[in-house]
């Protein structure tokens, strides 16, 4: 039982860190232009 008073605050903060990690890469543009990359690499130089 004592447990779970360092679990339950472990996963929020982890829930939290990804979410945040979401929230950054949109902000930058991340997935903005899933396309391009996937040609790229099938029409490379």
């Amino acid at each position: 039982m004592d447990i779970l008073f360092l679990l339950i605050p472990l996963s929020v903060v982890l829930v939290l860190a990804i979410l945040g990690g979401l929230w950054w890469a949109i902000e930058r543009g991340q997935f903005d232009d899933v396309e391009t990359e996937g040609d790229r690499i099938l029409h490379g130089d």
